[in-house]
């Protein structure tokens, strides 16, 4: 990284999760020239998922990734040989 390179914010969001006996590192951020916010969930085995989608606030990334942990549940959300299209959201 130079000093020309954009600053990475990371929301107070970001954090461990864990349900269903399955445990990722929710990361919520945004380069400091960007109005949108980044959505990466990582898994234990160093997996990573990324919606392609930015969000308008970090609020808004946090609630798309728990409605979703609602709804199909975390495994769904980072297993895309169970969903191919939840490799890139």
């Amino acid at each position: 990284m130079t000093d020309d390179d954009p600053k990475i914010i990371m929301s107070p969001l970001s954090q461990m999760f864990t349900a269903d006996g399955i445990t990722v590192s929710v990361a919520i951020y945004k380069l400091e020239t960007s109005e949108g916010w980044s959505l990466e969930l990582v898994d234990e085995g160093g997996n990573s998922t990324v919606w392609e989608d930015v969000f308008p606030i970090d609020q808004a990334a946090w609630d798309v990734f728990t409605l979703g942990v609602q709804e199909v549940g975390l495994a769904r959300l980072i297993q895309p040989e169970d969903n191919p299209s939840n490799t890139v959201h």
